[in-house]
């Protein structure tokens, strides 16, 4: 445990000079760093196997629950310093003062984030990490199997989507899609592999959300736009669904990670599960 007293040591770098983009490549070609935010996120990171370098923390958490993280991460250096300082270091109040920082993992391929899974999601261009950590924590709660996220979508392993998640984008599998086109590559490999996709759209002409035809489906990939203007034309278009949550009193649409709630419960369902509810 070393106590901080220079705030400009290089073992600090990470937490206070880098931005999220470049610690994403910090060992570049090798997978990068991210760092995680609270112990209850922390703990989740370890769980699922994620690599821990350091840890920057208050010094008055370690009696706490943080202390259950020390007991977890072997000999890697612990920083410790007084909240104050530890604002004035990262910028932002530290949420129950601790930080971790942790190699990321390859990144597995489709396929075996798709392999004999019942239902996954697809994020198109979603850009802002509180919606992806939201709907990383609805997807693990509400029955998907995995995520897809094409490259325009905010980083799972971002700090502000991890601990929104409250880490549940260490639970769920995901990968990255192709960066271009990928309805034409992806949606060929999802139909080959059984899956039919849903398109999450405010179209008139659309089946509604509980529909017994889609929970009839052995296997089903949910597929939701980025914020504001939703899913590409040609994505709709080329769906074998189109789904629409019905709207009521003038409102026109949900927030994405919202939406993602509705569509997860409903289509996370069985034909089964319909008829006993």
């Amino acid at each position: 445990m070393i106590e901080i007293t220079d705030l400009h040591i290089p073992q600090l770098d990470m937490y206070i000079d880098k931005k999220e983009a470049q610690l994403l490549h910090y060992f570049e070609p090798e997978p990068g760093l991210f760092i995680a935010e609270s112990p209850n996120v922390i703990l989740r990171a370890l769980e699922a196997g994620y690599e821990p370098i350091s840890i920057l923390m208050e010094k008055r958490q370690v009696e706490k629950k943080a202390g259950e993280v020390l007991k977890k991460v072997g000999d890697i250096p612990i920083y410790v310093a007084d909240l104050s300082v530890l604002t004035q270091i990262t910028g932002f109040q530290l949420a129950r003062g601790m930080l971790c920082a942790m190699r990321r993992k390859p990144m597995p391929t489709v396929e075996s984030i798709c392999q004999g899974k019942r239902r996954i999601a697809i994020l198109e261009e979603v850009v802002n990490p509180t919606n992806v950590g939201a709907i990383f924590r609805s997807a693990a709660a509400l029955g998907m199997d995995g995520i897809l996220l094409t490259h325009g979508c905010a980083d799972p392993l971002y700090r502000r989507a991890c601990r929104v998640s409250m880490g549940t984008v260490f639970q769920i599998p995901w990968t990255y899609l192709s960066k271009e086109a990928w309805y034409e590559e992806t949606g060929h490999l999802l139909q080959q592999m059984g899956y039919k996709t849903v398109a999450m759209a405010l179209k008139e002409d659309s089946y509604a959300v509980d529909d017994p035809k889609l929970l009839a489906e052995e296997r089903l990939a949910v597929v939701l736009g980025t914020e504001g203007d939703g899913l590409a034309k040609e994505t709709i278009a080329d769906c074998d669904y189109t789904v629409c949550i019905p709207m009521m009193h003038g409102v026109d649409s949900l927030n994405v990670a919202a939406a993602s709630a509705v569509a997860f419960w409903e289509l996370g369902k069985t034909g089964a599960d319909q008829k006993n509810v």
